[in-house]
């Protein structure tokens, strides 16, 4: 397994073993898109879910409101200490992650990338673009693609599809929430330039309806998730695992089916979400696809061995 690499963004340290401290936060049967489902292969499932807390875990640090911008970086600088060198600093999913990515010896820079988009959220409140939005999507929500490719034994060449399917569930998260996330946390991840080109200001997360100005705003975004999921509709076909191709295909389908209710309704007097309809009609879609394309295609992994078409 390659050695960690030590990085500067371990900014803030705590002297002696510090007491985690966050706020009850999702789990992984609360999130819009399937984490480590059934489709996923039963020995691969642990890694995923260790992967899932590390993530969790530190995303409730970052959105905990009861910290301070200092106490967030202290302690997500801990898991980042605890996860290059070791040692028990009181954050048992760290270790847990630590011994799954030697076990599966994948880089912890798929970790590492999300610490540093977490400590983002501790000192940064407002997107000022939409390249900067995206250029936080690469270290909050990219990483998490590429570590199901990697641990899947999958082509690095399905890195570009997989990144454009993760920036935009990151964004469709970001816009059902974004009332929530100002209120709570006063954050904003809708781009900051969109806004005043609209004459607009952050308050009007607060106005509870959304005027015409908000509704091209949020229209703006949706467009944009729409190009992603262009881009990252050829994924299925590209992985030779089928569980792992069945699952992006289901989620795919999830993220069209969840783009498409946004733009019908008004996110700000009610949060929208998918129905369980919806997973059931998108996940029977979603496999079924795959498992017509496998009767007639055959793919390809990372270590140039041929899969048969239903593998």
């Amino acid at each position: 397994m390659p050695q960690p690499i030590r990085t500067p963004h371990a900014e803030a340290r705590l002297a002696g073993p510090p007491v985690i401290a966050r706020a009850p936060g999702k789990t992984a049967r609360d999130e819009n898109f399937p984490v480590g489902s059934w489709l996923i292969e039963a020995r691969l499932r642990p890694h995923i879910m260790a992967y899932y807390r590390f993530a969790r875990a530190s995303d409730d640090i970052a959105d905990n409101p009861d910290l301070t911008p200092a106490d967030k970086m202290a302690q997500l600088s801990t898991f980042e200490e605890s996860l290059i060198r070791g040692g028990d600093q009181n954050a048992d999913v760290v270790a847990e992650m630590r011994r799954s990515l030697t076990t599966t010896e994948i880089a912890p820079e798929r970790c590492l990338d999300l610490l540093y988009a977490f400590m983002q959220d501790a000192r940064k409140s407002r997107r000022e673009s939409w390249d900067d939005l995206m250029a936080y999507c690469r270290l909050s929500a990219n990483p998490v693609g590429r570590y199901l490719l990697d641990l899947h034994g999958e082509s690095p060449d399905a890195y570009p599809a997989s990144d454009a399917l993760c920036s935009a569930l990151q964004v469709l998260n970001h816009l059902q929430d974004c009332a929530e996330d100002y209120e709570r946390l006063n954050r904003v991840y809708l781009p900051m330039d969109w806004l005043l080109a609209e004459g607009l200001t952050e308050d009007i997360l607060t106005a509870g309806q959304m005027p015409a100005s908000m509704r091209r705003i949020i229209d703006r975004n949706l467009d944009e998730v729409d190009v992603l999921l262009q881009t990252a509709e050829d994924l299925p076909s590209r992985l030779s695992n089928r569980g792992l191709a069945m699952e992006s295909a289901v989620i795919l389908r999830l993220a069209r089916r969840l783009s498409a209710r946004l733009r019908k309704h008004d996110l700000l007097a009610k949060k929208v979400s998918l129905r369980k309809l919806d997973f059931l009609d998108c996940g029977l879609r979603g496999v079924l696809s795959v498992l017509a394309s496998r009767l007639f295609t055959r793919g390809v992994n990372r270590n140039g061995k041929e899969t048969g078409p239903h593998g």
